[in-house]
């Protein structure tokens, strides 16, 4: 049994556009399905604004989903309530994207984690301490921070401070969505190669968030690529890096910077990405793909089964 159960996910924001018009919904999230394994990094691709964040978000219950179920250890969180949805609540943690803005800037290191540490455990204040210190060791920071205020810190060290509040809870699964997008190139890789040891320590699964696949592909055993509130494609990583299915993948790895010329001409998108207000019917991707057809637009393609699916009639 996977560790995680994503079946037809649906997350729609009401808008309100007045007494004379019919109410209309923001589709941020399209029907989505999934698995996640137990130690598994499974990677999340797609253009800004394609819902990657509002699925994460959704996960891990900070949105409400519109339908679907999110099934984690067998059990279906959406319907956990009150004191049972706290004991669940500490199996999965988020790391959020802005390391500058996720840190109460009123509190210590020492109290960030303690607050995470007095919910979730039954640790004694000494106890608490020593397990604060062990936290910032295993996420590469000296004990001598463990005083300061989150000012006082660069970016990739707030990124690593919110990385240990994530694991102070000992979660099954962590969200990280987007925790490098924030920082300087050379600070990612830290970043990425601490998520990648954290997780050979721990067995922690991730599902990891991005819009830069080169960045997916070096941590992620599986992608899952998303376009407009919809998985398109889906399978291991270097299968879907090397071998992409769905045109809208291809254009992304064309996008991807690479050293020396591989003789691939980049693939340009016409048009711009459709409002997911009023998406397109059938195919979201058909108005910008280059292999579209009529079927494309009155029908929708299912993601289908097997290792590696797509959802493309004729990819």
């Amino acid at each position: 049994m996977p560790l995680l159960e994503v079946k037809h996910l649906k997350l729609y924001y009401p808008v309100n556009r007045g007494w004379f018009h019919r109410k209309a919904f923001v589709r941020a999230v399209d029907d989505v399905s999934f698995t996640l394994e137990s130690g598994e990094t499974l990677g999340l691709v797609g253009e800004s604004g394609c819902g990657k964040s509002s699925l994460g978000r959704t996960l891990v219950r900070l949105e409400k989903p519109t339908a679907g179920e999110i099934i984690l250890n067998g059990k279906n969180i959406l319907e956990l309530k009150g004191s049972a949805f706290r004991r669940e609540r500490k199996n999965f943690q988020m790391i959020f994207q802005d390391p500058y803005g996720s840190l109460n800037p009123r509190l210590t290191v020492l109290q960030a984690l303690d607050e995470v540490l007095r919910l979730h455990s039954r640790r004694s204040a000494a106890e608490r301490k020593e397990r604060a210190l062990e936290l910032l060791g295993l996420v590469g920071l000296e004990k001598e921070l463990l005083y300061r205020y989150p000012h006082q810190f660069s970016g990739g060290q707030r990124q690593r401070i919110g990385i240990a509040r994530a694991l102070a809870a000992e979660p099954e699964l962590i969200i990280a969505d987007e925790p490098v997008s924030a920082l300087d190139v050379s600070v990612q890789a830290q970043i990425i190669n601490l998520l990648k040891d954290i997780q050979s320590k721990t067995g922690t699964a991730f599902l990891f968030i991005a819009h830069d696949l080169a960045v997916v592909e070096h941590i992620s055993s599986r992608i899952l690529v998303m376009y407009l509130g919809r998985i398109v494609e889906s399978g291991p990583a270097r299968e879907v890096c090397g071998a992409p299915r769905h045109p809208y993948t291809k254009a992304l790895l064309s996008a991807v910077p690479r050293i020396g010329s591989d003789g691939k001409k980049r693939i340009i998108l016409e048009g711009d990405v459709p409002s997911p207000l009023s998406p397109p019917s059938g195919c979201h991707f058909h108005p910008r793909c280059p292999l579209a057809q009529e079927r494309c637009r009155c029908e929708t393609p299912e993601l289908g089964e097997g290792s590696h699916s797509c959802a493309c009639f004729f990819a």
